[in-house]
């Protein structure tokens, strides 16, 4: 999780011009994708190269540290992870903003499924996102004055799904090292694959890959110091998890509950939000530094700050046992994720959330995975890209105890 904000919420948005075609002849919310494309446009317009930044006797000796920080990620991603680039963070734009892009999501009082958002190409997701504040927090008490709950998230970066070149942005770049290798890695797995209509699983995938290159590009190339912070962070990020996922399911018991009445369970989920409100303070109190969680639980808690929160993390353990089933062979790993991304939602979530059910459908799979391909097009049913290796991967063993966890703890340098 970012400092002060939740975890890396995408906002995929289409090429501007195709957008804007498809609103007019669908008759959409022009307003809505007016900003959408003001917004891209406007990051367009800030890029420039990343090696004329470095050439640049003005630009900041931090700033230039750090793109070429970018650099190395990129070829790690390539070279290492076969995360294909397709131009990617080959240039920085510097919005003089906070955030990106702010995501709104919302939920009903009493049911902690996010309500969903259409849009061209990306599909459905759980979130409606603006490269203004002030409009989000307009639509989003908008929302609110409907009975539902709300949460405006701030995001530091999205991918464009493969349509744009994505630029590295000031809105991260000032983050942890690591986090920026997270955010690079995360991005470009959902250049990788992106099933539309799937957010879960969509995050999922991208956090899991993250996490693992993270891990294995402080294996190669980090500091002694850098893979301890990481280690930390990681442990602290599992730590609040376990809470969440308990509160979570408190709350899905009582709002599964016909003998309470309404007021009984208003107080109820009243009730479970304060606990988990107290559970991290209990954990705070052992943690030394800036930790990233305290605005965050200083804010007001409901089904949309824990909806999405949680939709980053509902598949991840799935996906860790399937890389772990393929013995942290990342394109293997790339090809039965790819497989499993063709099945339909319902089957694919319990399949891949089944341990008998992985281990029966990863023995099929490999028995016919000659006849897949790692080549994807704009058609494919899976995404925009599809998995696509643009070249052999310098590949090294990894042993079957590396651990995958997920990490999604976001912050500046300290």
């Amino acid at each position: 999780m970012p400092r002060d904000r939740i975890g890396l919420v995408r906002h995929c948005i289409g090429f501007p011009a195709v957008l804007l075609a498809v609103c007019a002849l669908s008759g959409c919310a022009l307003p809505y994708y007016a900003q959408a494309i003001g917004g891209e446009a406007a990051i367009m317009r800030a890029e420039r190269p990343i090696t004329r930044v470095l050439a640049d006797p003005t630009a900041a000796p931090t700033l230039k540290d750090r793109l070429r920080y970018v650099l190395a990620v990129r070829r790690f991603a390539r070279e290492r992870l076969g995360l294909a680039l397709h131009g990617d963070y080959r240039t920085y734009a510097d919005l003089h903003r906070p955030y990106a892009v702010w995501n709104v999501f919302a939920a009903r009082p009493f049911r902690l499924t996010l309500k969903r958002w259409c849009f061209p190409f990306a599909g459905c997701v759980a979130y409606r996102g603006y490269f203004s504040q002030k409009a989000a927090t307009r639509y989003a008490q908008r929302l609110a004055r409907q009975g539902d709950d709300v949460f405006v998230g701030g995001v530091p970066a999205f991918a464009t799904l493969g349509y744009l070149r994505d630029p590295v942005l000031s809105t991260f770049i000032g983050y942890r090292r690591t986090e920026i290798a997270h955010i690079i890695f995360h991005e470009l797995a959902h250049d990788l694959l992106y099933v539309p209509n799937a957010t879960t699983f969509d995050e999922s995938f991208a956090d899991t890959v993250a996490a693992v290159g993270v891990k294995r590009f402080l294996r190669d190339e980090g500091t002694a110091s850098e893979r301890l912070a990481y280690r930390r962070l990681r442990v602290r990020h599992e730590e609040v998890l376990a809470l969440m996922r308990a509160c979570q399911a408190r709350l899905a018991r009582i709002y599964a509950d016909p003998t309470l009445s309404p007021s009984e369970r208003a107080q109820a989920k009243h009730a479970s939000f304060q606990a988990l409100r107290r559970g991290f303070l209990g954990l705070a109190r052992d943690w030394h530094g800036d930790h990233g969680y305290g605005a965050f639980f200083r804010g007001p808690l409901n089904n949309a700050v824990l909806g999405a929160y949680m939709s980053y993390e509902g598949l991840v353990p799935a996906f860790r046992r399937l890389l772990a089933l393929e013995n942290g062979d990342l394109p293997a790993f790339f090809r039965a994720v790819r497989w499993y991304a063709h099945l339909p939602a319902p089957l694919r979530d319990r399949e891949l959330n089944s341990r008998r059910g992985l281990v029966e459908r990863l023995s099929t799979f490999q028995q016919t995975k000659t006849r897949h391909t790692l080549q994807g097009s704009r058609k494919d049913a899976v995404g925009t890209q599809g998995p696509r290796l643009s070249r052999p991967i310098q590949h090294r063993s990894y042993d079957q105890t590396e651990s995958f966890e997920v990490f999604s703890i976001h912050g500046a340098d300290g």
